[in-house]
């Protein structure tokens, strides 16, 4: 999956350069602290008994804010430190799973969501529940979704708990990103008014416009923040009236208007920035082998979103933006082209030409847990990067490892966060399917790809099923060039 991290992009005549992850480039960005509350489980698989950590951890995000949230990946571990992004579950094991929807209820309606943990206990006919067993049930009852799971809470409360939100769980709807633009790159020829709009024509030195980029958000406003590249070579960010930006809302339509001097070649980025919470349900995944999250709380955080804008006044001009997409096992690639030459590359040995005024997308297969860094050239100085590894399936939905064992690793103690943790267990057995150290990448594949000028992709890695269950009682809630694979 994938961090996404746009490097700054130059305007005016000559490079082109973007530095992304490959899932959308929206919302908060976060570090993974450590478990922070939690319990036991005990993982029934292949006739053995394995206990682990369940529970809650924490996350930093990257300028301001806190998240909690559960794994939907038993048997992958996390890396220490290890930097999330905000996704949607279509680039994520949930993307396939149909009771991903009740995750989603769980959440909603168990710890930290309700922290009455009285009514919590009375509803699940649970006694009384401490934090750590809340924690631990809410996990374990998501992990029979997630993953199929044949998982136990240790604490009979805990279990009690996780058997009555397995129970009650209803379908809901995935929740919308905190924030993201759509689409996230787009081109232009100047002066071609199919492709792009006239600024105001009573503006200096007026030129074009290239667009438009359009906010979705939850939060009330945000802030416009065009780099110091784009002010100096005269670009402007602007609105649909061709007035400057410097604050917009959901569902605000910003331009990049190119004044004639700049308009022969060039680039732009553009950043949108909100705080606002991060709805409950958002996927969060990891461009390290870092099991997947899913968000249960959400402190008042930073979110933001980047896009950018390419034009040339001759030949064809790419805007690619890219995705994976977890339904077809690899990594979308969407290239629009918006100059007045066909686009023609050579992806791993298919030649594709994208006609003048034409957007196509085009999908790099990819196999379960491959790590990949692709870096595509086009005309006018342009060039990509994109990198993430490819975390689609749970282990069960590509097979157990050799022996059949469990793939979580022992650890004599999990990571509790710094800051207000309230971990409990420190066995010596405790297998910490949240806190173990790196494993090494197992497979690797180098693809070299040739992308109008050229292009070139490094895989590695392996693993992962999303879960099946049912559900009854009450609750609510709502150039061109050849591609060839080479072996590492």
């Amino acid at each position: 999956m994938s961090g996404l991290l746009a490097a700054g992009a130059i305007s005016g005549a000559g490079v082109a350069q973007a530095d992304d992850g490959a899932t959308e480039q929206s919302g908060a960005s976060a570090t993974l602290a450590g478990l922070e509350t939690y319990g036991s489980a005990v993982i029934h698989e292949a006739g053995k008994d394995e206990k682990v950590s369940a529970g809650l951890f924490r996350m930093a995000v990257d300028d301001g804010g806190t998240l909690q949230t559960y794994c939907v990946d038993i048997h992958n571990p996390t890396q220490p430190d290890a930097k999330y992004q905000e996704t949607s579950w279509s680039g994520t094991s949930l993307h396939d799973n149909t009771n991903a929807g009740r995750i989603r209820w769980i959440l909603q309606n168990s710890y930290p969501q309700v922290n009455d943990l009285a009514a919590l206990a009375r509803k699940a006919h649970a006694g009384s529940l401490t934090e750590q067993e809340a924690a631990a049930g809410t996990q374990v009852a998501i992990w029979r979704y997630s993953d199929k799971a044949d998982v136990d809470a240790v604490s009979p409360a805990a279990e009690k708990l996780a058997d009555y939100l397995q129970r009650s769980a209803r379908d809901l709807a995935e929740p919308q990103a905190s924030l993201t633009l759509t689409p996230q790159a787009v081109s232009a020829r100047p002066g071609d008014e199919a492709s792009a709009a006239r600024a105001d024509s009573d503006a200096e030195d007026a030129g074009d416009r290239v667009g438009p980029v359009t906010v979705h958000t939850n939060a009330e406003s945000v802030t416009v923040m065009p780099p110091a590249e784009v002010a100096a070579g005269g670009v402007k960010l602007v609105d649909e009236k061709g007035e400057p930006v410097t604050t917009a809302k959901n569902g605000s339509r910003l331009y990049f208007a190119v004044p004639e001097r700049a308009a022969k070649a060039g680039s732009a980025e553009l950043t949108v920035q909100a705080s606002t919470t991060v709805p409950v349900g958002r996927a969060f995944a990891s461009d390290t082998r870092s099991q997947t999250q899913i968000l249960a709380g959400s402190s008042e955080s930073t979110v933001s979103a980047t896009a950018t804008a390419t034009w040339a006044s001759e030949g064809a001009v790419p805007a690619l933006s890219a995705r994976e997409n977890c339904a077809k096992g690899g990594v979308d690639i969407t290239a629009a082209n918006n100059g007045d030459a066909p686009y023609t590359f050579t992806l791993m040995g298919t030649r594709h030409t994208i006609p003048a005024g034409e957007t196509r997308t085009v999908t790099i297969p990819l196999q379960e847990d491959q790590a990949y860094d692709f870096t595509i050239k086009g005309p006018h100085g342009f060039e990509k990067r994109i990198r993430g590894v490819l975390d689609c399936a749970t282990t069960s939905a590509v097979g157990s490892t050799a022996g059949g064992g469990l793939r979580t690793q022992a650890t004599t103690q999990p990571s509790p966060a710094s800051v207000g943790g309230t971990g409990s267990d420190s066995d010596t057995d405790l297998a910490e399917t949240g806190s173990s150290n790196a494993t090494p990448i197992i497979a690797g594949i180098a693809v070299l790809l040739v992308l109008v000028g050229g292009a070139s992709i490094v895989l590695g890695r392996k693993k992962k099923s999303p879960g099946d269950g049912d559900g009854d009682g009450d609750g609510d809630g709502d150039g061109d060039g050849e591609g060839e694979r080479v072996a590492e």
